[in-house]
């Protein structure tokens, strides 16, 4: 929200998708954080267990997701409402797509490869709606150096995957057993 414009207007869908993408940034941050502090022994065990079952926290994303769609849907929030679930919506993604892996291979470890991957779309997806207003006021200068700021990142991104690849399998024996010595 700019500093001239009234707190009562309603919000643009861009303010709520950059709400809603720092939400889910912070939030996935913190998941991963915790749970690896979690895993490692540093803190003590704050997951969730129903009798002997572990009730991943992609659960609670599952359920704020639906609390929220139910809340836009058959509420008519208002500009501070529309903020506020915009903020819990980024929470919830992040919750739910941070073991991305897990719901679509129905099991297996935290720490697939399709859960980051999964993340990284969500971000960039929430992060394109959150400035595409900008772009259409980009003139032809700033278009090239859009490009080349695309390429650059796409070759980055390349060698940051095959590092992550080869990071991967040098570290995964170590986080498979500290995932199974946290376990109950």
């Amino acid at each position: 929200m700019r500093i001239d414009q009234p707190p009562d207007l309603c919000p643009s869908t861009h303010e709520l998708a950059r709400r809603a993408l720092f939400a889910f940034i912070v939030t996935f941050v913190l998941a991963r954080i915790t749970v690896f502090l979690i895993m490692a022994r540093a803190i003590p065990n704050l997951y969730f267990f129903l009798s002997d079952t572990h009730v991943h926290h992609l659960n609670y994303g599952i359920f704020l997701l639906a609390a929220v769609g139910a809340y836009t849907l058959l509420a008519t929030p208002g500009p501070t409402a529309a903020r506020r679930a915009a903020f819990v919506y980024g929470i919830a993604m992040a919750l739910t797509f941070d073991e991305f892996g897990m719901w679509l291979h129905l099991g297996g470890s935290y720490w697939q490869r399709a859960s980051l991957d999964a993340t990284v779309v969500v971000a960039a997806a929430l992060a394109f709606f959150s400035y595409l207003s900008s772009l259409a006021r980009l003139e032809a200068r700033h278009k090239w150096a859009c490009a080349i700021l695309v390429v650059a990142l796409v070759v980055f991104a390349a060698g940051l995957y095959a590092a992550s690849v080869r990071l991967g399998t040098m570290a995964a024996p170590r986080l498979r057993e500290l995932e199974l010595a946290s376990s109950p």
